[in-house]
C-alpha cells in the first residue's frame, strides 16, 4: 500500500464462554458435540411461550474479562433484542446488549476498548450438501462475549496487520488464564472481525469495510493487508474509484476478500429492551472486590515477574506464557534451584532448547528435581553440556530415587578435571596434528578449537573444555 494512506483498524471479537449450560436455557454447552441438533430445547428453538432465564456464570465471566482489561463494570445493565432474519436465528431476533453493556472502556495491547457485552450465539449453517443447506442448532444460544475496540490509526499496513493480530493473541491468552473460554479459533470458539479503512489524512477516517470469517491469527494479518491494498488501489484509480461501506468475507483458499452484503447500521437492527428478561444491577448481584482478589496472575503480570525474578530471555518467557503447564514446570525447577539466577537461566535454556524439542507433553519430561540436579552439575563443571543433553534424553525413564550423578558414574559421563590426565591426552593430540599447531602459532585462533575438539573426543567427551583450553595454551606457548 502507498505510504501516503494511513490505515485505521477497529476489531470486534466474539468468544464462546465456558459454562455448563447455554445462555438462556438449561441445554448443555458442548462445543464438541458432533451429532446435529442434540443440545436443543423449546427455549433455544424459539417455541411459542418458552421464556429465557439468564445464565449468571456467563455474566460473571464477562465481568472477569472486564476487570482484566481495566474496564468499568456497569452497575445497571440489560439485554436487548437485535432484530434480523437469517436461518441461524430461529426467533427472528438475537438477544444481545446495545445501550448498556456489562463492560465499558479498558485497554489491551495498544488498543483502547469500547465495550464488552454478552449475547447468545447463532446456529451453525451447513453449506456442504450441494444445492441445499442445513442448520445445526447445537450452537444456538451458547453464551457469546463480544469485545469491540476503538479504531486505531497506524503508520502502514504491516504495523496495522501485526497490531491487530497481537491484540487477538493477547486477548486469547487472557481468556485462557481466566478460564472463561477455550477460545479455539479453529473450532470457531473465537472469531475475529476487522473494521478497516484508509485515508490520506491521518486525522480523518475513510469509508469503513468490515471483514468477517477470520479464524486464525495468520488470516487476520493476511486479510487486513489484502484489504488495505485493495482500498489503496481503488483510491488511486484514474477515474477515482469508490470504497463502498460493506461486509466482506475472507476466502482462505484464494487469499482474498469478497463482498458479502451491504453493511448494516445499528438502526437497521431495531434494538429495543428484551421484555422477557429482568434488568440487572451487577454491583448488588456480584461481589466485585472478591472476584478481583480471586483473579489469577495475568499474562502481562507474569511477563514482568519472570523478567524481574529470573532474568530469562523474552523468547523463553513467551514460551512459558503461551503454555502455562510448561511455565509451571519451569517455576518448579526454579524453586528447587533456590532462585539462583545463573542456574535458572541455564535451566531455562535446557527447557526451551532441548526438552521442548523432544516433542513430548510436559508431564512426560524428566522430573523437575532431576533437571535441577543436571543443571547444578553442569554449573559446577561436573557434566559437560553435551553429556547433560544426552542424559536429558533418557532421564524421563528413571525410576523414582535414581539420581543423575548415579547415571553419569555408571556411564562414565562425569567431566574430568584432572589436569595431569588431560595433559597426557593434549600432548598426544599436539604430536598428531602438526598442521593445526602451526596454524595456531601462525595466529589462527580457530585452529585451537580444532585441537580442543580432538582432545575432548579422545577423552570420550569427559574432559572439561575450559581445562583443555588452559592446558593447550600452556603447551603451545
Amino acid at each position: 500500500m502507498d505510504k501516503k494512506y494511513y490505515p485505521t483498524i477497529g476489531l470486534e471479537i466474539h468468544a464462546e464462554l465456558k459454562t455448563s449450560t447455554k445462555m438462556f436455557c438449561s441445554c448443555e454447552n458442548d462445543p464438541d458435540e458432533e451429532k446435529p441438533n442434540i443440545n436443543i430445547c423449546p427455549i433455544c428453538m424459539a417455541h411459542p411461550g418458552a421464556l429465557p432465564v439468564i445464565n449468571k456464570k456467563a455474566v460473571e465471566n464477562v465481568i472477569k474479562v472486564g476487570l482484566a482489561l481495566g474496564g468499568k463494570i456497569a452497575d445497571f445493565t440489560e439485554f436487548d433484542r437485535k432484530n434480523y432474519f437469517y436461518p441461524d436465528i430461529p426467533k427472528g431476533f438475537q438477544i444481545s446488549q446495545y445501550k448498556y453493556p456489562i463492560v465499558s472502556g479498558g485497554h489491551l495491547a495498544d488498543f483502547d476498548i469500547t465495550r464488552v457485552h454478552l449475547e447468545e450465539d447463532t446456529a451453525n449453517n451447513k453449506h456442504d450438501r450441494g444445492d441445499f443447506s442445513l442448520v445445526d442448532f447445537n450452537r444456538s444460544g451458547l453464551p457469546l462475549m463480544e469485545l469491540v475496540t476503538e479504531p486505531r490509526t497506524f503508520e502502514n499496513s504491516e504495523e496495522a496487520s501485526k497490531g491487530a493480530s497481537s491484540f487477538a493473541k493477547e486477548l486469547q491468552l487472557i481468556l485462557w488464564y481466566l478460564g472463561v473460554s477455550e477460545a479455539n479459533m479453529e473450532k470457531g470458539e473465537m472469531r475475529v472481525e476487522a473494521n478497516i479503512s484508509v485515508s490520506p489524512d491521518k486525522s480523518k477516517f475513510g469509508t469503513k469495510v468490515e471483514v468477517k470469517n477470520l479464524n486464525s491469527f495468520k488470516s487476520v494479518e493476511k486479510a487486513i493487508k489484502f484489504e488495505l491494498d485493495r482500498m489503496a488501489k481503488l483510491l488511486e484509480e484514474e477515474k477515482g474509484g469508490e470504497i463502498v461501506q460493506e461486509t466482506r468475507g475472507w476466502d482462505e483458499a484464494k487469499q482474498k476478500t469478497f463482498s458479502q452484503r451491504k453493511k448494516e447500521s445499528s438502526h437497521d437492527y431495531r434494538y429495543f429492551p428484551e421484555p422477557d428478561l429482568p434488568k440487572m444491577y451487577l454491583h448488588e448481584a456480584f461481589d466485585l472486590e472478591k472476584i478481583k482478589k480471586e483473579m489469577p496472575e495475568l499474562p502481562q503480570e507474569k511477563r514482568e515477574r519472570y523478567k524481574k525474578d529470573f532474568g530469562i530471555k523474552d523468547e523463553d518467557i513467551e514460551s512459558y506464557i503461551n503454555d502455562p503447564e510448561l511455565g509451571k514446570y519451569f517455576e518448579n525447577v526454579s524453586s528447587i534451584l533456590s532462585s539462583e539466577k545463573d542456574k535458572i537461566v541455564l535451566a531455562s535454556n535446557f527447557i526451551t532448547n532441548d526438552l521442548i524439542g523432544l516433542g513430548k507433553a510436559v508431564n512426560e519430561f524428566l522430573r523437575e528435581e532431576l533437571l535441577a540436579e543436571t543443571v547444578g552439575m553442569v554449573f559446577n563443571g561436573e557434566l559437560s553440556s553435551r553429556a547433560a543433553k544426552d542424559i536429558i534424553l533418557v532421564a524421563d525413564g528413571f525410576e523414582k530415587g535414581k539420581k543423575i550423578r548415579e547415571y553419569a558414574l555408571e556411564h562414565n559421563m562425569l567431566q574430568k578435571n584432572d589436569e595431569g590426565e588431560i595433559k597426557k591426552i593434549a600432548e598426544k593430540i599436539i604430536s598428531e596434528n602438526p598442521e593445526a599447531v602451526a596454524s595456531y602459532k601462525g595466529g589462527k585462533e580457530n585452529a585451537l578449537m580444532s585441537l580442543v575438539g580432538k582432545v575432548i573426543k579422545e577423552s570420550k567427551g569427559s574432559a572439561n573444555p575450559q581445562v583443555v583450553i588452559k592446558i593447550l595454551k600452556e603447551e603451545l606457548k
